[in-house]
């Protein structure tokens, strides 16, 4: 069912990617709503149709949902013209979750790559407002240019953080980038973390699958690493097909899975 929720902030986090605020219209429907960081929303710009989306904010205020649109096609680009007050559907929470409750008291490794870096905001986020119950944080993040660096207030904010780490690279560096030049697994170099650390990875597949190889010869458990998957969901029930990855569906076996899930996958397209 789709519930109609209004918005009430928005922000412009880098050309065409802008995150909204969303309420409830309907009192019980508020109450009743909870979801787990990692997992996403159906969005519907009425009369369009409707994107899946991660949710950013926080699970403890399920009142306040915060979504970080990509401006990609059709419907995205109607996404682009809604403004503080208008009415919007939602539809979900859909997936799993990021393993937060398993990350407890280790260290937490958070990798990603390219554009997609929405799904591990929500859950760095979650990380900083429950500090206490996790060791320290270790944030990779690779990018093709310095102008595809989001969040850039976000990474200076983390970095200044007590137990944190910060380590950013990209391919094609300019005159302002002070950072690591190269592909994100360039960085695992200068990676601190120990072998009992969990991994939590977002961005394109390629990117992951290297990563997982490295972080595998660096002594991390194949069942420390969670990837979230970002293939074409639809319908979110996995009635469709178009996230259809073997015997499992992105939308609602995932989107985050276990390396060791996913392994043998890598690289094959969607069958």
């Amino acid at each position: 069912m789709i519930y109609p929720a209004r918005i009430t902030a928005r922000r412009t986090e880098a050309a065409g990617i802008y995150t909204f605020t969303m309420r409830f219209l309907d009192n019980d429907v508020r109450r009743a709503y909870s979801f787990k960081s990692g997992q996403f929303n159906m969005l519907y710009a009425f009369g369009v149709g409707e994107v899946p989306i991660s949710i950013v904010s926080d699970p403890a205020d399920s009142e306040n949902l915060e979504h970080t649109i990509r401006i990609a096609g059709r419907v995205t680009g109607v996404m682009a013209g809604w403004k503080v007050g208008d009415v919007v559907g939602i539809r979900g929470p859909f997936g799993n979750g990021w393993p937060v409750e398993q990350a407890c008291g280790r260290d937490v490794v958070i990798i990603t790559g390219g554009l997609g870096c929405a799904p591990v905001v929500g859950l760095i986020n979650y990380i900083f407002r429950r500090r206490d119950q996790y060791g320290d944080l270790h944030i990779l993040h690779g990018v093709k240019t310095p102008n595809d660096l989001l969040y850039r207030e976000r990474f200076d904010e983390w970095r200044r953080a007590p137990r944190t780490r910060v380590y950013l690279t990209t391919d094609k560096p300019d005159k302002s980038w002070h950072y690591k030049i190269g592909v994100v697994t360039e960085l695992f170099d200068e990676l601190t973390a120990p072998p009992s650390s969990i991994v939590m990875m977002c961005g394109p597949e390629v990117m992951m699958r290297f990563a997982a190889r490295t972080l595998r010869h660096k002594g991390i458990n194949e069942e420390a690493i969670y990837l979230s998957m970002e293939r074409r969901m639809e319908c979110a029930v996995g009635l469709c097909g178009h996230c259809q990855y073997r015997e499992h569906f992105v939308c609602k076996d995932g989107p985050v899975f276990s390396y060791r899930t996913v392994r043998e996958l890598f690289g094959t397209s969607n069958l």
